[in-house]
């Protein structure tokens, strides 16, 4: 079985293998890092900063230094003996973790500097820094492994910085970087792409190596307003940034401002609905047997519709639930509310499955099966019927953790799924041992099945495999007849997709069930009744069989 496995992964994508050149300049530079480092207590490592009120010796647009030897020169310290190098104190205005500045002394060296650019009519540039994934990293490999690739993100930082800029820690993932000497846009632009690319080499960190990406905000002074505003409008402009699609900069523009607002009203608003349990709602997207038309399921998707602004998209507030720490109360909410509605619709007698998502985020809650469980004992609802979808690169991001959670949710009944199976780097030794039930093939080949021939043959592979491995096959995404032929030809077990219906509330399918008698026919089938500017719920279901099971006459 596992050479059938090696082959078709070979199709669907093989795992990544390390830099092991990266990795050696990496290990190399710490323990360089570490010696310098020795002359210091380590919690207080040296910081560069701007002491020196002078024209800066070094054009901003020219390369960072190969080594280390200018971030540990000596200054003149009162008190301090000849040569002596003497760190910044204990105390709020560095780091303890990083040794770099904090926020505090950044903006005692970004008001120092303000007034020399001033007077000198020149720029400043700063620059807000934040690492896109880390706390994902964070939560999987724990806290330890989190502070050391901290630390070698200022590693990395401090060998890009010249000796006039200021780099300090703001937030758990979040820097800053000042740069003074002049610069324009341009050198701003090159100093974010080299920082960028240092932090895209990857971490060693015990037993695994991982890679993430970074987020910029960018602000020049004058150009971009007052001092007092910099920060903030630099944080602006990264989030900006990071709603783009993360691993980029921008630079501010009027409007990010209040973009910026938005987001802490946004996440404000939504704090206040999970609590108050007013606003969220889940949809349902049938799932159809892709031989009988039978409807086997639905899978349950979240939506807010927020008091003033409407319907909110999840791509907008699923990134802000999780940069808040929201995610974990908002995905027990979905949880709790999709076994609710399990309940009333076994009491009209449909006993409907449920698929629901769970975030990188949930899995790392220690007590995720024991609330899962809760909610089931709660609303009296079928373990068997509930379904919990876990993308591939979430369940492969820890393998040992993931394979453990598998076997406690396993353990309470519930069923598991590998979501948009074929967008990461999985093994399939793993994948195999994970006592999963089904495997959904990701958006992106069902698409492209009725007119690329690769795509066709890396969803037949796949349906061959998982059928080979005892797991039913999903295909989300289907639009059109065409893919809907292949599918059906290549045996795919189930289909999801707008072809047959789109995701609408729970009244709404209650309704379409009816309807549609539970059937598939494309000839004679109707999309979704849902529209979504229904306001009016429509009349209940018939007492009927498991949407699962054949109607009877």
């Amino acid at each position: 079985m596992m050479g059938v496995a090696q082959e078709v992964w070979w199709l669907v994508g093989a795992a990544l293998i390390g830099a092991m050149l990266g990795a050696w300049a990496n290990r190399l530079l710490s323990a360089r890092w570490r010696n310098k480092a020795s002359l210091v207590p380590e919690a207080a490592l040296p910081t560069k900063v701007a002491l020196d009120a002078g024209p800066s010796s070094t054009d901003p647009r020219e390369p960072a230094h190969d080594d280390l030897t200018d971030l540990f020169e000596d200054h003149d310290v009162p008190g301090a003996g000849p040569g002596e190098l003497t760190p910044p104190p204990r105390s709020a205005m560095s780091d303890p973790l990083t040794g770099l500045a904090s926020r505090l002394m950044l903006e005692d060296q970004l008001a120092s500097a303000a007034l020399r650019a001033e007077a000198r009519q020149r720029r400043l540039a700063l620059l807000y820094i934040d690492l896109d994934g880390f706390k994902a990293i964070n939560d999987s490999c724990g806290y330890r492994a989190g502070d050391g690739l901290l630390r070698e993100v200022a590693i990395r930082l401090l060998t890009i910085a010249r000796s006039t800029d200021t780099i300090a820690r703001v937030g758990a993932d979040e820097f800053l970087m000042l740069m003074d000497g002049d610069p324009d846009s341009a050198a701003a632009t090159l100093v974010a792409d080299r920082v960028r690319q240092a932090l895209q080499r990857p971490y060693q960190l015990p037993g695994r190596e991982v890679r993430l990406s970074c987020s910029i905000g960018i602000v020049l002074y004058p150009d971009h307003g007052s001092r007092a505003r910099l920060i903030a409008r630099a944080d602006a402009a990264m989030l900006a940034a990071k709603r783009a699609g993360g691993n980029m900069h921008c630079f501010f523009d009027p409007d990010m401002e209040h973009d910026a607002q938005d987001v802490i009203d946004l996440q404000r608003d939504l704090r206040r609905a999970i609590e108050t349990r007013t606003g969220l709602e889940l949809h349902y997207q049938p799932k159809v047997d892709g031989r009988t038309g039978h409807v086997t399921g639905a899978e349950a998707l979240l939506r807010w519709h927020h008091p003033d602004r409407g319907m909110v998209s999840p791509g907008v507030f699923v990134p802000i639930a999780e940069r808040f720490g929201l995610i974990g109360s908002l995905g027990q909410w979905v949880t709790d509310e999709a076994c609710r509605q399990m309940h009333i619709w076994q009491d009209l007698g449909v006993n409907m499955r449920v698929a629901i998502n769970l975030s990188v985020h949930q899995l790392r809650q220690s007590d995720l099966a024991e609330r899962i469980q809760e909610s089931l004992r709660r609303h009296a609802v079928v373990p068997d019927h509930l379904t919990f979808e876990i993308t591939e690169s979430a369940a492969m991001e820890d393998p040992q953790a993931s394979l453990r959670l598998f076997e406690r949710l396993a353990h309470v009944g519930v069923h598991l799924s590998i979501d948009d199976f074929g967008t990461g780097y999985s093994s399939l030794s793993y994948l195999s041992k994970l006592p999963a039930s089904q495997l959904k093939i990701d958006r992106c080949f069902v698409q492209d099945v009725d007119r690329d021939v690769d795509a066709r043959a890396i969803v037949c592979a796949v349906i061959k495999l998982s059928h080979a491995l005892g797991l039913t096959v999903v295909a989300e995404g289907v639009e059109t007849q065409a893919q809907l032929d292949i599918l059906r030809r290549l045996g795919c077990d189930e289909l999801q997709g707008f072809l047959f219906a789109r995701p609408m509330p729970a009244r709404h399918l209650q309704a379409w069930l009816q309807g549609h008698d539970a059937v598939v026919d494309r000839e004679g089938f109707a999309d979704s009744d849902f529209q979504a500017g229904d306001p009016e719920p429509v009349s209940p279901v018939r007492k009927r069989h498991s949407a699962s099971d054949p109607p009877t006459a």
